[in-house]
């Protein structure tokens, strides 16, 4: 398959047209003589790019435990919401058990303060050490979560429990300061202290029971599965035989030729560990590298025919959609620009529908920059450049003349002229360098 790293410049069906025409006359001189013609010139730029999938999450493990039941299997459709997989992990699960014991002694009013002003202000402190642990724990447990949207709602939920919390911590040291000025009384900051201890336990518990929630998986879009995570693979103990050992799962980077890297039910697993990965394969789209020389001239809505290695002989078609802003730099230094499509349906030469492509896969994207129809055509053969100027030797009175012209759309094959020449003209269109000024015609 052809590839050109830069600008490419490709003609519509009027090739034909204009070859046939121009090839009409051919002398023993090597000059050969045809016509300019009239049709509809297309100028390509051509890229690299490869298939995207609309969106993949990966569901990776949101703390060290088993994975207790995988649900799924790979290629299985999922919607969103579905259950994925169950980790078990008992620190989790212990610590959400504690702070339901904790809520349980709070709402019953343990741990009211005795002992004057002085129990009261180590009461507070205690209180206060508790939430900050809890606050600790919760941020540490989510910051573990790979989904980042997961993520974020979970660490949301953290901010807003901490800011409650040092409202209600706050209440009581100003209540305990009123009883100092002799303005309030011991209870009426008791009873305050009280609140916020009740309700550090309550945020203990809801927090605790969010990371125990998080423990099962759930597609967070509809989507096809691959088990484990996107990368090629993943990285495992020294040997087999210390996986076997262990009875773990391997860990997100590397992987042991010919060992399946996806995690088995049963298995432990640590924090981040990835379990499945979600694929939207509903839009397909193209992500192309476009020369910076030529990006200027790709816009939104233009259209595009792709080609994939691994679909001989199929043409597919796509729409831009957007151009990024900033650059991305070749390995070459070379500075280019991605360029988003959407992908649309194939057909092969023989019109059958062509089979739809994997995320991943190489392509060569044709871009279609600019179109001139019903235009004054002629080979790019024809076209010569004297004195910095673009010029074609026409045949004028049985003599060889050269003409000045201006270049318009510049196709592969042929290009568009839009003064110089008119459709007709005799012209030469290979062997110009054979030719003199005021020649004779052949």
């Amino acid at each position: 398959m052809l590839r050109r790293p830069f600008r490419v410049l490709a003609a519509a069906p009027v090739v034909l047209l204009v070859v046939s025409a121009a090839s009409c006359d051919s002398g023993p001189t090597g000059i050969n003589v045809g016509s300019a013609g009239r049709g509809t010139v297309d100028e390509i730029v051509e890229a690299s790019g490869s298939v995207t999938a609309r969106a993949a999450a990966t569901l990776s493990a949101p703390a060290g435990g088993t994975l207790a039941a995988l649900r799924v299997e790979a290629g299985q459709r999922v919607t969103k919401g579905q259950v994925v997989a169950v980790i078990d992990a008992p620190d989790v699960e212990a610590r959400e058990k504690a702070a339901a014991e904790a809520l349980d002694q709070a709402d019953r009013g343990g741990g009211v303060p005795t002992g004057g002003t002085a129990g009261f202000t180590a009461a507070r402190m205690r209180t206060d050490k508790q939430a900050r642990s809890a606050f600790g724990d919760a941020r540490t447990a989510a910051a573990k979560i790979t989904d980042p949207t997961l993520r974020a709602a979970l660490l949301k939920q953290v901010d807003a429990a901490q800011k409650q919390y040092s409202a209600a911590s706050d209440a009581a040291g100003d209540a305990l300061r009123s009883v100092q000025r002799g303005v309030a009384s011991l209870g009426d900051a008791v009873g305050a202290l009280s609140s916020a201890q009740k309700l550090q336990a309550r945020q203990a518990y809801d927090l605790a029971s969010a990371a125990v929630d998080a423990l099962t998986l759930r597609a967070p879009v509809d989507g096809v599965v691959q088990l484990g995570g996107t990368s090629a693979g993943a990285a495992s103990p020294s040997s087999l035989s210390s996986l076997l050992a262990a009875g773990t799962a391997p860990a997100a980077s590397g992987a042991l030729p010919g060992v399946d890297t996806a995690v088995p039910a049963g298995a432990y697993v640590a924090a981040g560990t990835p379990i499945a990965t979600i694929v939207d394969t509903d839009r397909l789209g193209l992500s192309a590298e476009v020369d910076e020389t030529d990006v200027l001239l790709v816009k939104p809505g233009g259209k595009a025919s792709v080609e994939f290695d691994a679909v001989t002989g199929a043409t597919y078609q796509a729409t831009v959609r957007s151009i990024d802003l900033l650059p991305t730099t070749s390995a070459t230094g070379g500075v280019s620009y991605r360029v988003r499509l959407d992908l649309g349906k194939g057909a092969g030469d023989d019109g059958v529908a062509a089979p739809t492509p994997r995320p991943g896969m190489s392509a060569v994207v044709r871009l279609q920059v600019r179109q001139a129809t019903d235009a004054t055509t002629v080979p790019v053969s024809a076209v010569i450049s004297s004195d910095g100027k673009d010029t074609v030797w026409a045949v004028r009175d049985g003599h060889y003349q050269q003409v000045p012209v201006t270049i318009g759309v510049q196709g592969e094959d042929v290009v568009q002229v839009t003064g110089g020449v008119t459709p007709g003209q005799r012209i030469v269109v290979s062997g110009a360098d054979r030719v003199h000024q005021g020649d004779k015609a052949s």
